[in-house]
């Protein structure tokens, strides 16, 4: 399940990919891919961590007494 801040986080790094072919300025489209660029790498982080979440939240389910 993907949170809403690796959602944000990509929508961000699309948003800076889909500026950088209309920019006119190389230096603004260096920055702009390299925004794109961190924004990625904060998505896949916020990816990894929403896996563990999901992880952590079966095996507490499966490590939890079941209640009768």
């Amino acid at each position: 399940m993907k949170s809403t801040a690796t959602q944000f986080y990509e929508d961000q790094a699309e948003q800076a990919r889909s500026k950088v072919d209309s920019e006119p300025l190389k230096n603004v489209r260096d920055n702009l891919s390299r925004c794109a660029d961190a924004w990625d790498v904060l998505a896949l982080r916020s990816k990894r961590s929403d896996e563990l979440r999901a992880k952590e939240a079966l095996r507490k389910l499966s490590d939890a007494p079941h209640a009768q």
